[in-house]
C-alpha cells in the first residue's frame, strides 16, 4: 500500500555518487523505493555533479522544514590539484590557466591553509546556483553576463587539517579526469571540457601535485572557491580535484544509503 504524503515526515541520509546531480539522486532513490514514488522530496544543501557524499533529502511534510537543515555544519574531504585553473574551479570546467613543472613546498601549502581557519568573506564561484536578478550565476556564466563584482558571503572554517600530498603523472591525470567526466549526464559542456584537458595533457611528461585536506565548516562554504583561493594565495593555479562530504550535522557518511 502506497504511503500518504501526510503520513511521512522523514529526513533521509543518501549517498550522492560522483557524476549525478542531487535531483538525479532523488530520482534514483524513488526508482528503487517505489513506496516513495508519489511523495514530495527535496534536498537540503546541494552537491555539485563532481562532488559525492552525504545528501540530506527531506520527504513528505519534512520538505517544509528545509531551512532547519540548510544551516547545519558540514565536514568535507577535499583534494586540491595544483597547476590548473578552470572556470568552474573543479575538473568539470574549461581550462583558463595551466602551469607545468612548478613544485610547491608542503610547508608553504600548510601555512596558506591555516590562514583560512575562522570567519572570512568568500566569493561565490561563477558556476553556482546563487541567483542575481532572478537568474542563477551559472546561467550568467554560460551567457558571458557575469556581474563585474561577484556576490560574497561570510563563511566560517572551524578546523582544517592537511593530509597526504601526492603527485600524479599527466597521462594518469588525463585518464582519471576523462573517466570521471564521462559519468556526468546532461549538458555540462563535457565535450568542450574534455577536449581542453586532452590538448593540455596528452603530450605532457609532467607530474602534478595533489594535496588532501579535511575541513569542518559552516553551511554555504564552497570547497571549489576555497581551492581556487588557495592557489591564488600561493601564486599557482589550483582547483578542487575531488570533493567528498562526509558529515552534515549529525548525519554521517557511514550511515548514508547507497541505493
Amino acid at each position: 500500500m502506497a504511503q500518504k504524503q501526510s503520513d511521512i515526515i522523514e529526513v533521509l541520509n543518501l549517498y550522492k555518487e560522483e557524476g549525478e546531480t542531487p535531483l538525479e539522486r532523488i530520482e534514483r532513490f524513488k526508482r528503487t523505493h517505489s513506496e516513495y514514488k508519489d511523495i514530495s522530496m527535496t534536498y537540503a544543501g546541494r552537491l555539485d555533479p563532481m562532488a559525492e557524499g552525504v545528501l540530506l533529502v527531506l520527504a513528505g511534510n519534512a520538505v517544509h522544514e528545509k531551512e532547519k537543515y540548510l544551516g547545519l555544519k558540514k565536514e568535507y574531504e577535499v583534494e586540491v590539484l595544483f597547476g590548473f585553473e578552470t572556470d568552474t574551479y573543479d575538473i568539470l570546467g574549461k581550462l583558463t590557466r595551466f602551469v607545468q613543472g612548478q613544485t610547491l613546498d608542503k610547508t608553504a601549502i600548510h601555512e596558506s591553509l591555516q590562514g583560512y581557519i575562522g570567519k572570512f568573506t568568500q566569493e561565490y564561484p561563477p558556476f553556482s546556483s546563487r541567483t542575481i536578478d532572478g537568474e542563477p550565476l551559472f546561467v550568467k556564466a554560460r551567457n558571458g553576463s557575469l556581474p563585474e563584482e561577484m556576490p560574497k558571503r561570510e563563511v566560517e572554517i572551524h578546523s582544517l587539517e592537511m593530509g597526504e600530498m601526492r603527485v600524479i603523472k599527466a597521462q594518469d591525470l588525463l585518464q582519471n579526469i576523462s573517466e570521471r567526466i564521462s559519468k556526468v549526464k546532461g549538458d555540462f559542456r563535457q565535450q568542450e571540457i574534455l577536449k581542453m584537458w586532452q590538448e593540455g595533457l596528452q603530450n605532457s611528461a609532467n607530474e602534478f601535485q595533489i594535496v588532501k585536506i579535511k575541513i569542518v565548516c559552516s553551511s554555504g562554504t564552497y570547497m571549489r572557491s576555497l581551492a581556487h583561493s588557495v592557489g591564488k594565495k600561493l601564486g599557482v593555479p589550483a582547483l578542487a580535484f575531488s570533493i567528498k562530504r562526509v558529515k552534515v550535522g549529525d548525519f554521517e557518511i557511514v550511515d548514508s544509503q547507497k541505493e
